[in-house]
C-alpha cells in the first residue's frame, strides 16, 4: 500500500500517526475478503503480517505498507471452534482495488480532518501544528521524499539517476493492475501457494529488507557514490556524498 506524498511526510515527522493509518487499512482489506466469501466479521475472519517500510527503491523516503495477507478466510462456527475452516477467495481485480483504495483515502481523510490535519473545503494538509521549525529533519525529509538533495551546495537539485525508468502500461502488469486514487495505491500482483514455500520465503526476505544494500554501493574514479537500482531498466543511481546522505 503506497501513499500520497504529503501524507508520507506527515506520517514521516508524526510517527504516532503511522499506527492509526495502518487500523484503517488494514480492516478494510480484510473486511473485504470477509464479504468476499460471503460471511460477515462474527463468523469469520482473516489474518495478514504487515512490515512498515520507510524507504523506497531509490533510498528515497517513503512510508508504505507490505502486506502478507491470507489469500482467504477462517469460518469460525462458535468463539471456541478449535477447528475453523478456511475458504479460498478469488484475488482482487482491478476494479475491487480501486474501490479499496477509495474507501482507504475516504477514512484516511476523515482520521486527518479530526486530527486538524486537514481542512475539507481546501483538502489540503496543514502541517504548520505538527512541525518544529527548529527541528532539522522534517526539512531533510521532505528533501528525501521529493528525490532531492537536501545538504551541501546542491541542495534542492535532484538527485542524478543515469537513465529514468520508462512508464508501465497496464499490459505490463502481472495482475489487473494496482487500485490507484489520489496517490493511494493498492496493489496485489504477487500470489503464493500452500506448497511454494521457496517463493513464501523469497518474499518474506523482500518485504523485511533493509532500506541499503551494501552490495550495491560502489564509489566511482571521482569519488561519487554509486548504487544499483533493483530495477532492471535502470543501470543504476549516482549521487554525491551529499546527496547520498
Amino acid at each position: 500500500m503506497s501513499l500520497p506524498f504529503p501524507l508520507r511526510f506527515l506520517l514521516a515527522t508524526n510517527p504516532a500517526l503511522i499506527g492509526r493509518v495502518l487500523d484503517i487499512v488494514y480492516p478494510v482489506i480484510a473486511g473485504h475478503m470477509i464479504r468476499q466469501a460471503g460471511y460477515t466479521q462474527q463468523s469469520a475472519r482473516t489474518s495478514a503480517v504487515t512490515m512498515i517500510q520507510r524507504f523506497g527503491s531509490a533510498l528515497n523516503l517513503n512510508i508504505h505498507f507490505h502486506m502478507l495477507v491470507v489469500d482467504g478466510v477462517y469460518r469460525v462456527t462458535t468463539p471456541h471452534d478449535n477447528r475453523p475452516r478456511f475458504q479460498w477467495v478469488r484475488e482482487l481485480t482491478s476494479a475491487q482495488l480501486t474501490q479499496l483504495a477509495h474507501t482507504i483515502a475516504r477514512r484516511v481523510g476523515r482520521l486527518l480532518e479530526r486530527e486538524g490535519l486537514l481542512e475539507r473545503d481546501t483538502e489540503q494538509l496543514d502541517l504548520g501544528e505538527v512541525l518544529d521549525e527548529d527541528d532539522p529533519i522534517p526539512d531533510k525529509a521532505g528533501h528525501s521524499i521529493t528525490y532531492r538533495i537536501a545538504v551541501g551546495p546542491h541542495r534542492g537539485r535532484k538527485v542524478f539517476e543515469l537513465q529514468t525508468l520508462p512508464i508501465c502500461d497496464e499490459e505490463d502488469w502481472a495482475t489487473d493492475g494496482p487500485g490507484n486514487v489520489a496517490g493511494f495505491s493498492l496493489h496485489a500482483g504477487v500470489a503464493v501457494k500452500a506448497s511454494q514455500r521457496d517463493k513464501l520465503e523469497r518474499l518474506c526476505r523482500y518485504i523485511c529488507r533493509p532500506p541499503v544494500s551494501e552490495k550495491r554501493l560502489f564509489l566511482t574514479a571521482r569519488g561519487d557514490i554509486g548504487y544499483t537500482l533493483k530495477t532492471p531498466t535502470a543501470t543504476g543511481r549516482l549521487m554525491t556524498r551529499s546527496g547520498f546522505v
